[in-house]
């Protein structure tokens, strides 16, 4: 019979992702004296190990794989066939895993963190329990900060058995390239394993039970990315699963669009399903010490990210949407910063979101639809990337730059990009949202040229009625 070692903490951090290891970190920075937990053998949890660094690691190597079969096809490159040593690039991506995870081990032990290896559950309001293989630990805190993340969800009709049948988790480790690959859930996750399988070889159906893909998005802007990536793989809109049958000559699947069953059922040589992901907070006892939780399994939590008790934070995915790392490491830090004696609130005006996908989409703020459902006066400058040098030069002409704009008071209130690298442009929006930046503000900053994030300073200019690089339409209204 094993033991239970007994510790004696200020904080414990349970969950070593970028919610949880902000936490830690800062909490150390700031006097405390912290043992992280984390089951995983690398910190940087979902996110480091088998979710955002290994999949923007595909999607850059499958941006570059486009890249070449697109200049060939240009014919200004001769490539009779480009062959993936798939070895070599699961080794690269695992390198990557590992110098992050090396950085993240080393800032640790600098900050003197102890760190648990094991799963954790929490046996008193100041007790946690963590098991790891040859181990029991029991670690007295004053405080908790829990950040568990999150976990893949999983569709009724299908059984898990098979090895052909995929969460996100299963598909970056590219076992196998299917020559058809279904694709449930044109999410985020969708989305961007589309993107990477497709440029891999694989042909994919993605299907999607909405009618719209990223409904909070504006009509004008879904028209734009969709006809992007239809080039790409085949969109299903609308349409559900409803049987999915695993044989040896492959993954039969019937699916129904509008309560009637299509008539053929499609035969597929794997399934990856991308339907959303629930939080890990079922399984920490937590609901046991009164810590409250919503009817979907996230911690309930107040802007300083405490729980229901005082004494007990709770950050990241497992508090609710959005589930994004950057959310996550704001608040960590709050979270961290309250225990310290410090005045934090996570009060953000915005926060950035981005599908890695070619092209890239990214937005920042309010969009038109959710303008008007607040009755905000407002009014979108969207700037073509076909009239900016550096997007034409890079063979990117195919995006754009939106802003939207308070009409009342010209300030900047929203932003969205389509295109390569969309994702750095929205630095810019976003602080000039926090900032209170008006049209003026914008388009007086001189932006270099040529570059993509001119695009930003061009279309405050549209807003303005002072653009020279397209026809000035409010210039000629005059």
């Amino acid at each position: 019979m094993i033991v239970a070692q007994k510790i004696k903490t200020q904080v414990v951090v349970l969950g070593a992702g970028p919610g949880g290891y902000s936490a830690a970190f800062r909490c150390a920075d700031l006097g405390k004296k912290v043992i992280l937990v984390e089951n995983y053998s690398n910190l940087g949890g979902v996110c480091l190990n088998v979710g955002c660094i290994p999949s923007k690691t595909l999607l850059h190597f499958s941006k570059l794989l486009r890249e070449m079969k697109l200049f060939a096809n240009y014919g200004l490159v001769s490539i009779d066939k480009i062959q993936i040593n798939f070895d070599k690039l699961l080794s690269w991506k695992k390198k990557i895993i590992d110098k992050l995870a090396f950085g993240l081990n080393n800032m640790s032990s600098l900050r003197k963190i102890r760190i648990i290896h094991g799963y954790g559950k929490f046996i008193d309001s100041n007790v946690l329990r963590v098991e790891s293989n040859s181990d029991i630990f029991e670690i007295y805190f004053d405080y908790a900060i829990i950040a568990t993340g999150s976990q893949s969800m999983q569709l009724s009709c299908i059984s898990y058995n098979d090895s052909r049948i995929w969460n996100s988790t299963d598909a970056l480790k590219l076992q196998k390239v299917p020559d058809k690959l279904l694709i449930v859930g044109a999410g985020v996750i969708g989305l961007e394993m589309a993107t990477i399988y497709s440029a891999l070889g694989s042909k994919i159906d993605l299907v999607e039970i909405s009618e719209n893909l990223i409904p909070i998005l504006d009509d004008d802007i879904i028209k734009i990315f969709t006809k992007c990536i239809r080039g790409q793989f085949n969109l299903i809109l609308g349409t559900k699963i409803t049987m999915v049958s695993c044989k040896k000559e492959g993954i039969f699947v019937s699916m129904k669009k509008n309560d009637n069953l299509l008539p053929d059922v499609k035969l597929y040589d794997g399934l990856l399903v991308a339907i959303g992901r629930t939080p890990n907070s079922r399984f920490l006892g937590v609901d046991l010490l009164g810590v409250k939780l919503d009817s979907h399994g996230f911690i309930v939590v107040n802007k300083q990210m405490c729980t229901s008790l005082s004494h007990i934070f709770a950050v990241g995915d497992v508090v609710g949407q959005p589930m994004l790392a950057h959310k996550s490491i704001y608040e960590g830090h709050v979270a961290a910063e309250v225990i310290a004696g410090l005045n934090s609130y996570f009060d953000p005006k915005v926060i950035p979101f981005v599908i890695y996908t070619d092209p890239e989409l990214a937005w920042v703020g309010l969009t038109e639809k959710i303008a008007q459902e607040k009755n905000i006066s407002h009014e979108s400058a969207v700037f073509p990337w076909l009239a900016s040098g550096r997007a034409v030069s890079s063979n990117y002409q195919q995006g754009v730059t939106k802003l939207l704009f308070d009409k009342s008071t010209h300030k900047i209130i929203g932003g969205t990009v389509i295109g390569t690298n969309s994702s750095e442009l929205l630095g810019e929006i976003g602080l000039a949202i926090e900032m209170g930046c008006d049209a003026e503000d914008i388009s007086m900053t001189m932006h270099a040229h040529p570059t993509l994030y001119e695009s930003i300073g061009l279309a405050a200019s549209i807003y303005e009625g002072s653009i020279t690089d397209i026809l000035n339409i409010k210039a000629r209204s005059n």
